[in-house]
């Protein structure tokens, strides 16, 4: 029987938070997670779902975006594309953009742009690695399982090319 803990918070008694005092520490709540959009093309159905003579080429292509919606709250949206080719003949394509809404609290400016275009799509990742893989199985392939990503090294890819102040991180896998 339970000694009255349930759920899954500590098992002893909490501290209420003063009334009236800031939050102590850097915050990334994930408000939301959601499809934006998503897109699968299976153009040469039937004949792609034969067996293939060759293994097929996959090409991932990887960008991350954002934009406020409030002093501290930002709409993430990763977007992934993917193309499988045999021998420059499609097999298939799917696009996703995946995104997030997040709370950003006590976070030094100049660390912003990490927290939102680094840590919040590593949150997100895995879940749109799971919609493609469940994608890519239900239109009759074997499931595209998407290596992790580095996104530091997006952004900072990005960043080399791109102007000061730009929100977006992208790169081709």
């Amino acid at each position: 029987m339970s000694d009255g803990t349930t759920g899954n918070g500590p098992a002893g008694p909490q501290q209420p938070a003063a009334i009236g005092a800031p939050p102590s520490g850097q915050q990334i709540l994930v408000n939301a997670q959601y499809i934006k959009d998503l897109s699968f093309e299976n153009p040469r159905a039937p004949q792609s779902l034969r067996p293939q003579t060759g293994q097929p080429s996959v090409d991932i292509n990887v960008d991350v975006a954002a934009q406020g919606l409030g002093p501290d709250t930002f709409e993430v949206i990763l977007t992934i594309n993917a193309s499988a080719k045999v021998q420059e003949e499609p097999l298939f394509l799917v696009e996703l953009a995946y995104g997030a809404v997040v709370t950003v609290r006590n976070v030094p400016q100049e660390l912003l742009s990490p927290i939102v275009l680094v840590e919040t799509p590593r949150l997100m990742f895995p879940f749109a690695r799971s919609v493609i893989a469940n994608t890519t199985r239900d239109g009759g392939f074997p499931p595209l399982l998407i290596n992790p990503i580095d996104f530091a090294e997006l952004l900072r890819r990005k960043s080399a090319t791109a102007a000061p102040g730009a929100t977006t991180a992208g790169a081709t896998v």
